[in-house]
C-alpha cells in the first residue's frame, strides 16, 4: 500500500467489547472507539453460565455502520481480538446451535477430571505447554461431549465466528488456538493423538491460520455501505493478549516482562520457543503463541476481576467509581496478610467479599467489615495482593528463563491505576512502564497494516512492532 490505511478493530473484552476505527489526518494517525458494549455472562439455570453473544454482535454490527459513517475514506480491513477459550457450536448453516458457554461455568470442574483419567496433566502438558485450568476449551469440549453434543459438532473460537457472521471462513488463528489446549506445540498443529484419545472429532475443528491471514472481502448487507465495499476480513492475533503484546516494546531478549492488567492479570516475558519443562509445569505457566513467531510465556491469575465483583456486590449502596476507591485505598495501610489468588473460588462469579472472607476464616484470619463504608479495605487488599503476587510471578519467570526482567510493561485496563503500578514497582524493584489502555487494539491495527503491507508471507515480530510504533502517539478518543 502507498499510504495509511482506515482501518477498523474489534476487540471482544469479557467486560467490555470495542468497535475502533482508526483513520490518519496529516499523516497522523487517530483512533476513535466508536462503540462500547457492556458485557458480562449470564446464568440461564440449567443452561449454565453463557454469553449474549447475539447481542454482542448485533451492537458490533451498529458500531461498523457507525464506522462506514465517521469516515470518507474506504476501510481497507477488519480485525477481531478477543478473549480466548470460548466458543460457539454450529449448525450446518453455519449459525450458533446456542448461547456461547462462559469460561467460568461449572461445568468443566468434571470435565477437567475425566480428561485427565485419560491424559495425565503433566502428559497433556508436556505435549501443549498450556497452564492447565478447566476454563480451557478441551475440558469445554469435552464436557459438551458427555452431556450428549455430538463430537461432530463444527465449532469456532468467539473472535474468529464474528469474522465469520462478517464473511469469512471458519478458521482458527494461531495465537488463538494455543489457548485451547489442543494445540502440538513442537508441530503447530492440532493434536491428533488429543483428539484422539479423549475421541473429539478432529474434523470439528476449524481450519488452523496464521496470524495476519486475509481470509477474504467483507459480504452481506454491510458491504453495500461505501465504507466496506472492498474491505477485507483479517485474522490479526486473535487472541487479545498475544494483539497487546505485539504493541509494547518487549522482544525475546528475556530482559523485559509485560503485564497485561485486566480481568485477568497475566505476567509473563517473550520467549524465542516453547518451555515446557515440569519445573514450569509446577508453577502453572502456559506457552502461547504470540504474533510474529516467539512464544508468550506467562502465568495468569484472577485480576481486576475481584474489585469488579465485589464493586457489583456494592452497587446500589451509593456505589463507589474506580477512581474513587483507589485514591481511598491509598489513604490506608498496608495489609498485614495477603489473598491467596490462586484460590479457585475467586474465579467464580458471586459475592466475591464473601469468597474473600470465607479464606481469610479459613486461613485464622478476622473477616472484614461488611457494606459500602468498608470498601476501600476490600480494594487495598486486593492491590497489595496483586502486587505481592506480582513478586512471586516475577521470581518464578527469573527461575525458569535464567533470566531476570529489568523492565515490567503494563498495558491493559489496570494500567491505568497508578497507585497499584507504584506498588508494583515498590515491591518488585522492577521500573514499571504504562503501556496504551488500548492495546490490544493498537496491536490488532498494527497487525492489519503489516499483513496490508506485506501480502505474502509469514509477518515478522519486527514488521508488526514498527507499525505498533508508528501508532504509540496516535490520539485515542470516543465518539461517546
Amino acid at each position: 500500500m502507498n499510504h495509511q490505511p482506515t482501518l477498523v478493530a474489534i476487540d471482544l473484552g469479557a467486560e467490555s467489547c470495542r468497535v475502533s476505527l482508526l483513520q490518519w489526518k496529516k499523516d497522523q494517525p487517530s483512533i476513535m472507539v466508536v462503540q462500547r458494549i457492556p458485557n458480562q455472562p449470564h446464568d440461564s439455570g440449567v443452561a449454565g453460565l453463557r454469553w449474549d453473544f447475539e447481542h454482542i454482535c448485533i451492537e458490533i454490527e451498529a458500531g461498523l455502520r457507525a464506522c462506514a459513517a465517521q469516515t470518507r475514506e474506504p476501510i481497507a480491513s477488519i480485525g477481531v481480538t478477543g478473549w480466548a477459550v470460548d466458543y460457539v457450536r454450529l449448525d450446518a448453516a453455519g449459525k450458533p446451535l446456542a448461547p456461547p458457554f462462559c469460561y467460568r461455568d461449572e461445568r468443566t470442574n468434571a470435565a477437567a477430571q475425566a480428561v485427565h483419567a485419560r491424559i495425565p496433566a503433566a502428559d497433556l502438558y508436556a505435549i501443549t505447554g498450556t497452564q492447565i485450568q478447566p476454563l480451557n476449551t478441551i475440558y469445554q469440549l469435552y464436557a459438551d461431549k458427555t452431556s450428549g453434543m455430538p463430537a461432530s459438532t463444527p465449532w469456532v473460537n468467539l473472535p474468529e465466528y464474528v469474522l465469520h457472521r462478517l464473511g469469512a471462513p471458519c478458521v482458527a488463528e494461531y495465537t488463538n488456538a494455543t489457548h485451547t489446549g489442543l494445540i502440538d506445540m513442537e508441530t503447530g498443529t492440532w493434536s491428533d493423538s488429543i483428539f484422539s484419545i479423549l475421541e473429539l472429532d478432529r474434523a470439528a475443528a476449524p481450519k488452523l491460520v496464521d496470524t495476519g491471514t486475509i481470509l477474504g472481502p467483507m459480504s452481506g448487507e454491510m458491504r453495500e455501505l461505501p465504507g466496506f465495499a472492498n474491505t477485507q476480513l483479517i485474522a490479526p492475533a486473535c487472541h487479545d493478549t498475544a494483539s497487546a503484546v505485539s504493541g509494547m516494546p518487549v522482544d525475546s531478549s528475556g530482559t523485559c516482562a509485560y503485564l497485561s492488567s485486566g480481568t485477568w492479570s497475566l505476567m509473563g516475558t517473550l520467549l524465542p520457543n516453547s518451555l515446557r519443562t515440569p519445573e514450569a509445569f509446577s508453577r502453572g505457566f502456559t506457552n502461547l503463541g504470540a504474533a510474529g513467531g516467539g512464544v508468550l510465556f506467562h502465568r495468569g491469575i484472577p485480576g481486576m476481576w475481584l474489585l469488579r465483583q465485589c464493586m457489583n456486590r456494592w452497587d446500589g449502596q451509593r456505589a463507589w467509581s474506580l477512581t474513587e476507591l483507589i485514591a481511598a485505598a491509598q489513604n490506608l495501610p498496608a495489609p498485614n496478610d495477603l489473598l491467596d489468588l490462586d484460590d479457585p473460588y475467586f474465579r467464580l462469579p458471586g459475592d466475591m467479599t464473601a469468597r474473600i472472607n470465607r479464606q481469610r476464616v479459613d486461613h485464622g484470619l478476622q473477616a472484614l467489615p461488611d457494606g459500602r463504608e468498608a470498601a476501600p479495605c476490600y480494594a487495598n487488599l486486593i492491590f497489595h495482593s496483586l502486587a505481592g503476587r506480582y513478586v512471586a510471578l516475577l521470581d518464578d519467570l527469573e527461575y525458569l528463563t535464567r533470566r531476570r526482567p529489568q523492565h515490567i510493561y503494563i498495558a491493559g485496563g489496570g494500567s491505568r491505576n497508578e497507585y497499584l503500578n507504584a506498588l508494583t514497582e515498590a515491591a518488585t524493584g522492577v521500573p514499571v512502564h504504562r503501556c496504551s489502555v488500548e492495546s490490544s487494539t493498537m496491536g490488532n491495527f498494527a497487525i492489519q497494516w503489516a499483513r496490508l503491507e506485506h501480502a505474502c508471507g509469514r509477518l515478522s515480530l519486527s514488521s508488526i512492532t514498527a507499525k505498533a510504533s508508528a501508532l504509540a502517539a496516535a490520539q485515542i478518543h470516543s465518539v461517546s
